[in-house]
């Protein structure tokens, strides 16, 4: 009998597509805003789901933590609530966040408080400006939030209008992010860069097993080395929609990717990450910048990076000209199919 995962999705190509996920009225949705505390927190029937923050402590906003159906944290904790045994490389990835490595020359992407004063004043920062809305309802709520992206000496570069569409039905949440980016004074450039656009840090046990040592570099070649680590506690897999499987995920172009695994060492809820690409967002279809050490990101933006040189895109923004970027994030308790996957991706491509 088919019952692990693998089996279940490739068993599943053979049947019809399985109706589309959608906000179900039974669950309430509540977006509560508390700008004292730099937060909106986000919950369904009285349940975290995720927070929308941007304490001093961060470069950026992000959402933190995103927590499943099944009541399982899928972010990884570290650097604002580190848990025993959790990696602690890469300060800067966080939550769920949209940035980029190469702004006018300027880094967003790699900025954080634990570097060097000295390599920070070289970084671009993310600021969150105010909250323009927030909605609560049945089965959906919403937030619409205005942020600043500003170089290394104050000035901002662009202006940021993103809306969060937060759904919930029968073991599913969903987060639609939608930014757009609006160049405030001169042309702004996104040279071709790996380190983007839209990520998020996971926990551990989605992270994929790693028996070596890998070292990775910045654009600004910077190397972090990221220890290996087996065993029963990290069950990761990538699998996007091209049919492409765990580190071979990383540097391919796909319509969605998704990352599942089982908490508790294996022995517990199984859930399933999955982030959609846009059709109208630039560079589309996107890379996928997937590390097994558990960066999860889209990136459509740095093709001749992921690319080996096969492609190359230098993305430009004119002056009082705007971009939008458009991704879904389906975090999800019960198996499902790869034609679940795809139809949320027809649904979502359709809006």
């Amino acid at each position: 009998m088919c019952r692990t995962w693998a089996c279940l999705l490739s068993v599943a190509f053979v049947f019809a597509v399985a109706p589309v996920h959608r906000a179900n009225p039974a669950y309430k949705v509540q977006v509560t805003p508390n700008e004292s505390a730099r937060r909106v927190d986000v919950t369904v029937d009285g349940q975290a789901f995720t927070s929308y923050i941007w304490p001093q402590s961060l470069t950026k906003p992000v959402l933190y933590p995103i927590v499943s159906p099944a009541g399982d944290v899928v972010t990884r904790g570290f650097p604002l609530d580190p848990h025993p045994g959790e990696r602690t490389d890469h300060p800067h990835q966080v939550g769920l966040w949209l940035s980029y490595g190469n702004v006018n020359g300027v880094d967003f992407w790699n900025n954080s408080t634990a570097l060097e004063s000295a390599e920070r004043a070289k970084m671009g920062t993310i600021v969150h400006r105010r909250i323009v809305r927030s909605e609560s309802g049945a089965g959906r709520g919403e937030l619409e939030i205005e942020a600043q992206w500003l170089l290394p000496d104050g000035r901002p570069v662009l202006n940021e209008d993103t809306t969060f569409i937060f759904r919930a039905s029968n073991g599913i949440r969903s987060i639609d992010r939608i930014s757009r980016l609006t160049a405030t004074g001169g042309r702004v450039a996104f040279k071709d860069d790996k380190e983007g656009v839209v990520g998020m840090r996971v926990a551990t046990w989605l992270e994929q097993p790693e028996a070596h040592s890998q070292v990775f570099t910045d654009s600004s070649g910077k190397a972090t080395e990221v220890p290996g680590t087996g065993g029963a506690d990290r069950t990761g897999e990538y699998i996007s929609s091209e049919g492409i499987r765990g580190d071979a995920v990383w540097g391919t172009r796909g319509r969605w990717c998704l990352l599942h695994g089982r908490a508790g060492g294996g022995g517990g809820s199984e859930t399933t990450l999955a982030i959609i690409d846009h059709p109208s967002n630039p560079g589309f279809p996107t890379h996928w910048h997937a590390r097994g050490y558990g960066l999860f990101a889209a990136n459509p933006l740095g093709q001749k990076q992921l690319s080996g040189g096969k492609s190359e895109l230098n993305f430009s923004i004119e002056p009082g000209k705007s971009a939008t970027f458009r991704y879904r994030v389906l975090i999800i308790s019960v198996p499902p199919s790869a034609d679940q996957i795809e139809a949320q991706y027809s649904d979502f491509a359709a809006k």
